[in-house]
C-alpha cells in the first residue's frame, strides 16, 4: 500500500512539475526600445491593459531620448539574440533596418489576422513600412508636421493664417513684439533643422532629388526657402534660439512667449491640454496644414526583430496595440492618428480633440512626404541638417552650405 502511494505521490509530483514547466514555457517576456516623449505615457497604460488580458506575455519598455535609440537597436540587431524583441522603427531607418535582415516580414501575420485592416492606415505610412513589396511595421504613431497657432490671437488682430511661405514670412514678422516672437523655431544642427527646413523646401518647389533621380538640394528653390528661413529666425524668432529643439520651441509656445510654430501634429492636444504645459492658455490653440500644403512626414512603426525568439508574443502585443479598438482609445488619449477609420470617427472626435483637429490631421497626411527615403536617408539628413545649421548660425553662405551639402550626398550615394 505504502509503495502504491508513493507511486501516486511520485506520478501526482511528476504532473505538477509538468503543469510549471508548460506555464513557464508559455509565459513570454517581451522587451521594447521606445522614444520617452509623451505618446510613451499612453502606450504604457494600454500595456497595463494588454497584460491584464494577455497574462502570459510581459512588457518591459525601454524608454529613452531618441539620440540615444539609433545606436541601441544597432547594437541588439548584430547581436546573437535580441536585447529588443520589439524595435519602434523612425522612418528614414526602415529601408536600412529592412534591407540589413534585422526586420521581420510582417505579411504572413497580417494575412493571418483578418480583422485588422492593414489597408485602414494612412496610404503614406503604409508606403514607408512596405519595402521591396514587404510590410516590415506597423505604424504607430505620425510626426508629420502642421501649422501650430495661436488662433485667439489671429482672430483679435483680424489676420489670416497663412497658406503660402511668403505670407508665413510676413505674418511671423507682423506678430513679432518686445513681448512676444512671431515663431519659434527649431535650428537645432541635424535632424531638427532639417525636418522644419523640409516644409520651407516644399512650399519653395524644391526637393532633395528631382524626378530624374538628381540631387537638387542646392537649387535655387532650395536656395530660396533656406533664404526665407533664415530671415524668418532673424526677424520673428526668440533670441539666441539658433541650437532649438522641439522641446524648447513647445515651451516658448506654451508660455506665451511665441504666436506660432511648424512642428509635429500632436503638440496641438499637447497644449489645448486643460491642467498641461500651456496653463490658462490652453484651448487657443489651433492646428492648420503648413503653409504650401505639403508637410513632412515622420513616423514611427511596430516592428519585430529579426534575432528575436518571442515573435508570435511579439505579433500578439502589436496587432492588439494597434487595432481598431485600440487604437481609437490610444487616440482619444491625445496619440497621434494613424487610421483612416480613428481619424474620422465623430465618436474620436467628441470624446478627444474635435473634428477640425482629426480631418486636419487627415489633410497634412494625405499629402506628407518624408524626409529622406533609401539606406542613407539618416546620413542624409545629418549631412544637410549640418549644413543648413551653419547657414542660420552665419557661419557659411547659403549657397555654400547647399553645395556642401550636395557634395556630402554625392559622397555617400
Amino acid at each position: 500500500m505504502t509503495c502504491i502511494r508513493t507511486a501516486l505521490t511520485r506520478t501526482a509530483l511528476a504532473g505538477v512539475a509538468l503543469t510549471v514547466a508548460a506555464q513557464a514555457a508559455a509565459a513570454a517576456e517581451i522587451h521594447i526600445i521606445i522614444e520617452e516623449v509623451p505618446e510613451y505615457d499612453i502606450v504604457r497604460t494600454l500595456t497595463d491593459r494588454f497584460m491584464e488580458e494577455h497574462p502570459d506575455i510581459t512588457v518591459t519598455f525601454d524608454a529613452m531620448p531618441f539620440d540615444a535609440m539609433r545606436d541601441r537597436i544597432l547594437t541588439s540587431s548584430l547581436a546573437p539574440s535580441a536585447t529588443y524583441d520589439v524595435i519602434i522603427v523612425d522612418n528614414p531607418w526602415m529601408e536600412q533596418f529592412a534591407r540589413a535582415g534585422y526586420l521581420l516580414s510582417l505579411d504572413e501575420m497580417i494575412a493571418a489576422a483578418p480583422d485588422f485592416a492593414f489597408d485602414d492606415f494612412f496610404e503614406p505610412l503604409r508606403d514607408v513600412a512596405t519595402v521591396d513589396g514587404t510590410v516590415y511595421g506597423v505604424p504607430y504613431y505620425n510626426y508629420a508636421l502642421g501649422l501650430i497657432v495661436r488662433q485667439d490671437i489671429f482672430d483679435a488682430a483680424g489676420l489670416e493664417v497663412p497658406t503660402t511661405l511668403d505670407d508665413y514670412v510676413e505674418v511671423a514678422a507682423a506678430l513679432t513684439t518686445d513681448e512676444m516672437s512671431g515663431v519659434a523655431m527649431q535650428p537645432q544642427r541635424g535632424y531638427k533643422i532639417m525636418e522644419e527646413w523640409s516644409n520651407w523646401l516644399f512650399a519653395a518647389g524644391g526637393s532633395l532629388f528631382d524626378e530624374s533621380g538628381a540631387i537638387a538640394i542646392n537649387s535655387a528653390e532650395a536656395a530660396r526657402a533656406l533664404e526665407l528661413y533664415i530671415q524668418t529666425y532673424n526677424d520673428a524668432a526668440p533670441d539666441d534660439s539658433v541650437n532649438w529643439g522641439f522641446d524648447e520651441a513647445l515651451r516658448s509656445v506654451a508660455s506665451g512667449r511665441s504666436a506660432t510654430m511648424l512642428s509635429y501634429n500632436w503638440m496641438l492636444p499637447t497644449l489645448n491640454a486643460p491642467g498641461g504645459v500651456a496653463g490658462d492658455l490652453a484651448g487657443n490653440f489651433r492646428l492648420h496644414e503648413v503653409p504650401g500644403g505639403q508637410a513632412v512626414l515622420g513616423a514611427w512603426f511596430w516592428s519585430i526583430a529579426a534575432n528575436t525568439e518571442q515573435t508570435e508574443a511579439a505579433w500578439t502585443f502589436i496587432s492588439w496595440l494597434t487595432s481598431q479598438e485600440i487604437d481609437t482609445d490610444r487616440v482619444i488619449a491625445g496619440g497621434a492618428p494613424v487610421r483612416s477609420s480613428v481619424a474620422n470617427d465623430p465618436a474620436v472626435w467628441e470624446a478627444g480633440f474635435g473634428e477640425d483637429y482629426y480631418t486636419t490631421v487627415q489633410g497634412i497626411l494625405e499629402d506628407a512626404a518624408p524626409l529622406a527615403t533609401g539606406i542613407h536617408a539618416e546620413e542624409i539628413i545629418e549631412i544637410v541638417g549640418t549644413s543648413l545649421s551653419a547657414a542660420v548660425s552665419g557661419q557659411t553662405s547659403v549657397q555654400d552650405a547647399l553645395d556642401e551639402a550636395a557634395e556630402g550626398i554625392e559622397r555617400i550615394r
